[in-house]
């Protein structure tokens, strides 16, 4: 009897023991879950500052990269020219030009072999005006080798100094006069060989008075020549033989004493050393070094010369189909006062 009112107790302590267990079962399990969107919420606002991190990083390498890849792909596509497709558009370049400069000539002013080769010799380190501006008084002088020949040092020298370096030119001209005189009879000879020989004669000036005096095909590698040559991919070389040599290669030889004429006149009144007008050239889209100068159309025609800018040419006496003016004479010294 006294052990039944004991169960209802110890069953009512379970039953206490139980509710309280899964009391502590349910505040852990709430603070769980109140935990979980914080932890989450964290996690969320953690992630997208590593991820803008991460793109950042990866943005960085991917500009590093594209820099580092540009001038390669850039490289990549200009394809090389092949040989057949340079002398093509070389070739092209000079049907170009023949139809820019139909009047092309040489411009130095002369009226023999001889006058041509002293003028070509006087050329050297000056303008082909101020030769052409120097040599009717000199001519005027000694006319025929023989006279040259004979002529006083001292007395050539003032004759010949506005061209400049005079002593070195007089020493030229008296020699390569007396040789005409003692080995040609006084004649200018027409072959490079001989021309050669004669004293302040190279290869250009040789070929100058062939293709002019006699007209024997030549090439005549002046700076504009060269320099022309260079940047139109002809050659790369820098010596005036080598180039010679390479672009003679190029082209047919019926074409060389006018190729040289028209290479030079553009060089003159277009593509210049400093400040090539590529903006006004006729022959640009042809040109591998196009952009080397001034590209503004209307600041590229401001720097054309000669009768491409409307101003005088360099031969006082010039053919008569040039389409320019007559460079003026010298002016006479002024006498002090």
């Amino acid at each position: 009897m006294n052990a039944t009112p004991e169960k209802p107790a110890a069953a009512k302590k379970a039953v206490t023991k139980t509710a309280a267990a899964k009391k502590t079962v349910t505040k852990k399990s709430t603070a769980a879950i109140e935990q979980a969107p914080a932890k989450k919420t964290a996690a969320r606002k953690t992630a997208p500052a590593k991820q803008a991190t991460a793109k950042k990083a990866t943005a960085k390498k991917t500009a590093k990269t594209a820099a580092g890849q540009a001038p390669a792909k850039k490289a990549a596509a200009r394809k090389p020219e092949s040989r057949v497709a340079m002398v093509r558009r070389a070739r092209r370049i000079n049907r170009e030009l023949a139809e820019l400069y139909p009047y092309a000539h040489p411009e130095l002013d002369f009226t023999n072999p001889f006058e041509l080769l002293v003028a070509t010799v006087l050329s050297a380190q000056t303008t082909d005006l101020r030769v052409n501006q120097t040599t009717p008084r000199l001519f005027a002088v000694c006319p025929t080798p023989e006279d040259m020949a004979a002529m006083p040092p001292e007395k050539l020298e003032e004759l010949i100094r506005p061209t400049g370096f005079f002593r070195a030119k007089t020493k030229s001209l008296i020699g390569l006069s007396a040789a005409l005189r003692d080995r040609f009879g006084g004649e200018v000879p027409g072959r490079l060989e001989d021309l050669v020989t004669l004293p302040g004669v190279g290869r250009k000036t040789a070929n100058v008075v062939l293709g002019n005096a006699f007209g024997v095909p030549g090439i005549t590698v002046d700076t504009h020549f060269g320099r022309l040559a260079r940047r139109f991919g002809w050659t790369t070389a820098e010596d005036a033989e080598k180039v010679e040599a390479d672009v003679a290669e190029i082209f047919p030889k019926s074409e060389w004493t006018m190729l040289s004429h028209r290479v030079v006149f553009h060089g003159r009144r277009v593509c210049h050393s400093r400040k090539p007008a590529c903006g006004a050239c006729a022959i640009a889209p042809l040109c591998p070094a196009y952009g080397e100068g001034e590209t503004d159309p209307e600041k590229a025609k401001k720097l054309l010369k000669y009768e491409l800018g409307g101003q005088p040419g360099q031969r006082l006496k010039p053919p008569a189909d040039y389409p320019g003016q007559p460079a003026p004479p010298m002016a006479p010294p002024v006498a002090a006062s």
